[in-house]
């Protein structure tokens, strides 16, 4: 990609700031990488969070340049180091001492860059696998507790993130409030299917308390993982792994309907219709239609083409 072309496309900027709390990270030890993000700004995850699996996380934020995202994400893949590709991009942009941006690359590298111009407080650092940016903060100890917290948490990638936007808010957050989240963590190495390499991809747009929901949607997300993965083992008809990802998913969820329906369904499959009872009870309870749907799983092979079986979990009050 030529200077010329960077210089074209990194032009234009809003006529506000997207005052933003983020943190680009990746764990060692999984090779995920990721970006999570915090700010008054609707839609905040839309335009400040890129992340392709083997290739890197960008965070673009302040006066915010949304083409640094997908142009430092070409430039990592191209092979270029984080701080490669910052740079690559800085000194094409004649609007440098606006943007705030971070960088990871897949082999750990960083980079964070905080323009003169940014409305303080503002500033960032790097540290082991991460960095943190903010912008048009209440304090200027926003973003070294964010490090400090994203360094002491445990758990994997996203928890840990999550920990450093906590960490934020906890400091004061954005000078003007909150209102919208992102965060998406991808796998090490490029599938080939980019929907299948992300491992969280979610948005909170507009929301009081933009940061407690994005909490609810991971937890939901990781249940929603696992019957992913049970519907992979259903789909081969591994049963016993059927049980163990559906199951795993119902711990997280167990209010969830949908879970506990199939859940009790490979259970059934396997043998256990006693403990599959109680499961199949609470989504009829919740939704008559789950009632209806066990009718057509025997001639698509998700229940055995049993006629006592099924009629004994019709029967199920």
């Amino acid at each position: 990609m030529t200077t010329l072309i960077l210089s074209l496309l990194l032009q234009a900027a809003p006529v506000r700031p997207v005052a933003t709390y983020s943190i680009v990270a990746r764990d060692p030890q999984t090779g995920q990488m990721g970006v999570a993000v915090q700010s008054h700004w609707f839609s905040v995850g839309s335009m400040v969070s890129w992340a392709e699996a083997g290739v890197g996380a960008v965070a673009t934020q302040s006066f915010v340049d949304p083409a640094y995202g997908p142009l430092g994400l070409d430039l990592m893949r191209a092979g270029k180091s984080a701080p490669e590709a910052l740079r690559a991009l800085l000194v094409t942009d004649a609007q440098q001492e606006v943007r705030q941006v971070g960088m990871v690359d897949a082999k750990g590298g960083l980079a964070t860059h905080t323009g003169d111009m940014c409305i303080p407080e503002a500033g960032g650092q790097t540290g082991d696998n991460y960095a943190v940016q903010a912008n048009l903060m209440h304090r200027e100890t926003v973003w070294p507790a964010m490090a400090r917290a994203f360094e002491q948490a445990t758990g994997d990638l996203a928890e840990r993130m999550l920990a450093a936007l906590d960490a934020a808010e906890a400091e004061g957050g954005d000078i003007r409030g909150r209102q919208s989240a992102a965060l998406i963590v991808v796998g090490p190495e490029a599938s080939g299917r980019p929907w299948a390499d992300r491992v969280f991809d979610l948005r909170i747009e507009d929301h009081p308390d933009p940061l407690g929901e994005l909490r609810r949607l991971i937890t939901i997300q990781r249940a929603y993982n696992h019957m992913t993965a049970g519907d992979d083992c259903l789909a081969i008809q591994d049963w016993a792994c059927a049980e163990r990802e559906y199951g795993a998913a119902r711990r997280l969820q167990p209010d969830n309907a949908e879970m506990s329906f199939w859940y009790a369904v490979a259970l059934a499959t396997g043998g256990k219709l006693d403990m599959a009872r109680p499961l199949f009870s609470q989504a009829y309870a919740a939704d008559s239609r789950w009632r209806e749907l066990v009718s057509r799983l025997p001639g698509v092979k998700q229940l055995p083409d049993d006629p006592a079986l099924l009629q004994d979990i019709l029967s199920i009050p």
